[in-house]
């Protein structure tokens, strides 16, 4: 909530806190929502060395992935300005992406 007050600045949302409405509707009500999207193949490939992720420290963080994209994925859809494919894209590419479709 206290993050959503400030003026320019990049606010990335931890995966859950899409869930809440009142973040939601916080969020669209405050600025430009980029929604990056990513396989779960690729979302498996980049999470696997991390233990800062509690809910994939398990045999079968696939599964987990599935389920909370089915989950989640319409709700970052709900309130996305934009969607942008990360998949084979660098984070350079992905953040000149952004900056083109938000007109900097």
């Amino acid at each position: 909530h206290d993050l959503t007050d400030k003026q320019g600045i990049v606010l990335a949302t931890g995966g859950g806190s899409i869930v809440s409405k009142a973040v939601r509707n916080r969020l669209s009500a405050r600025g430009i929502v980029v929604y990056l999207q990513t396989t779960i193949d690729k979302q498996v490939a980049r999470t696997q060395r991390d233990k800062r992720r509690p809910l994939l420290q398990n045999d079968d963080p696939e599964s987990v992935l599935i389920a909370l994209g089915e989950e989640r994925n319409p709700l970052y859809e709900e309130v996305a300005d934009y969607v942008i494919e990360t998949d084979e894209q660098s984070a350079r590419a992905v953040a000149n992406q952004i900056i083109s479709k938000i007109g900097l």
